[in-house]
């Protein structure tokens, strides 16, 4: 082991030991940010960039597992990226497919759900993600969702379409529906429905901002920014965002 590992080696147990009986949050959501400009900075393809970042997802689930975290949400595919270039998003997809079916091969503990518009995704595309993350139902590990052609303004569009649809389906009008709506029907209708709300939201690659992600789940989660890229993302990275998490006075949106 070099200077260079030992020092970290030394950091990492120190931060772990940290941790000890601080708060854990139960759902944490990720923005897995920075695998093209990663690819740049050290001189590889886009996609060996993306592919990177596909190869350090399973390293922070194991590391969510050793933590307590309960339910993760991975933002791999927006909307928006979409209109890539064909060859791109072509390239990128079938890097999701892949890493999907890692995560849901047998002996893995994690129950994988997939969230997005997956009507707007190849009907392949969709359909293997889909089986693949059946294959996971009534695993004892945490709750993963894989967010895949995921905008947080459509899934709130997509839920309140369901919610009336739902409705309508049992013969109520329109008024009717307006007369009882508030927040917690329109929370039943969710991509996420049925889960706490992410207590903590990881954005790699030094950008501070959303940019759309769980908007209606996290408007009282606590954000933490880090500058790494997404591939280069360390076991250290993620202990810094629990002990800054840990140490905050949560005031819950207010």
């Amino acid at each position: 082991m070099g200077a260079r590992d030992l020092v970290y080696d030394v950091y990492e147990r120190r931060l772990t030991r940290k941790l000890r009986g601080v708060p854990v949050p139960r759902h944490v959501g990720v923005i897995l940010d920075g695998n093209r400009r990663w690819a740049k900075s050290v001189g590889a393809s886009t996609k060996d960039g993306h592919q990177a970042g596909a190869d350090k997802i399973e390293d922070l689930l194991r590391w969510c597992d050793e933590a307590g975290v309960e339910v993760v949400t991975l933002w791999l595919l927006s909307t928006d990226n979409l209109a890539r270039a064909d060859t791109e998003l072509h390239a990128l997809l079938r890097i999701i497919e892949n890493v999907v079916v890692d995560l849901a091969r047998e002996g893995n503990p994690w129950t994988l759900n997939i969230v997005g518009a997956l009507d707007l995704l190849p009907t392949e595309t969709a359909q293997a993600l889909k089986a693949a993350a059946e294959t996971t139902a009534g695993r004892s590990g945490a709750v993963v969702n894989i967010a895949v052609c995921y905008g947080g303004r459509q899934e709130i569009a997509d839920a309140v379409r369901s919610l009336l649809q739902a409705h309508a389906a049992q013969g109520a009008s329109i008024e009717e529906v307006a007369e009882f709506l508030d927040v917690e029907h329109i929370a039943e209708h969710l991509y996420t429905k049925g889960q706490p709300d992410p207590d903590l939201i990881i954005r790699t690659s030094g950008e501070q901002r959303l940019g759309g992600f769980l908007l209606w789940q996290s408007a009282r989660s606590e954000f933490y920014f880090c500058e790494a890229y997404w591939p280069a993302f360390r076991h250290v990275d993620f202990l810094r965002a629990l002990r800054d998490f840990g140490a905050r006075q949560r005031r819950f949106g207010t």
